[in-house]
């Protein structure tokens, strides 16, 4: 059953200076809200809708079988490594896979070596699937083909952006919309000896987002 509701999430920090008095009651916030939802002042906090929110749950399930299908090819790219095989371009390619498939290993290598190769192809199949979904939701949204007519950017980056920010006017400039997705990175240090903390701080800026 649904009831005839609209729920609304506010901004409790810019509430906060629009209150007057300092003393801080639950009567005299409850007067400030009513006057503010009177007077269209209320500070809304943007949700996604229950549509979008599931959208973003292909992205995730995406992201995580893709993560997965790497854990596995990892792992068969270190019992190429292990037998003296090294290939730059990976074992994904077909002449790839066959030299792996033709390595001589002892029974249990070759039985691990065969169920990777089942999950990497289980593996392949969900990811295109799951891309084709993201390509298909992508082109319903003007926005995002927008997007994907800049250079790199695909239907998952355009996509995920588009459920992220949902409308570009809520924000005052192009930096509130990079501190609210995480790329600005902020720093807070006592102090710096010989420079070694600059460097320090940019190794590990580096090492957080090459993860």
């Amino acid at each position: 059953m649904e009831l005839d509701y609209e729920l609304l999430v506010g901004d409790a920090a810019r509430i906060a200076t629009m209150r007057v008095r300092k003393q801080k009651t639950d009567r005299q916030d409850a007067q400030l809200l009513l006057k503010l939802m009177i007077e269209d002042r209320f500070p809304r906090v943007w949700i996604s809708s229950l549509e979008d929110r599931d959208l973003q749950q292909l992205l995730w399930h995406r992201h995580r079988t893709v993560q997965m299908r790497t854990r596995i090819l990892n792992q068969l790219q270190s019992i190429a490594m292990n037998e003296g095989i090294q290939r730059r371009g990976g074992l994904r390619s077909v002449q790839g896979r066959k030299r792996l498939e033709q390595i001589p290993l002892g029974p249990w290598g070759a039985r691990r070596r065969n169920d990777l190769l089942v999950l990497l192809d289980q593996m392949n199949e969900r990811v295109n699937e799951l891309t084709a979904a993201v390509q298909q939701e992508a082109e319903k949204r003007p926005e995002a083909q927008l997007l994907m007519t800049h250079p790199g950017v695909g239907p998952v980056t355009a996509l995920a952006f588009v459920l992220i920010i949902g409308y570009p006017e809520r924000f005052q400039c192009g930096k509130q919309i990079g501190s609210y997705v995480g790329l600005i990175p902020t720093e807070s240090s006592a102090a710096f000896i010989n420079g070694w903390g600059t460097s320090a701080s940019r190794a590990m800026f580096f090492y957080v987002f090459s993860q």
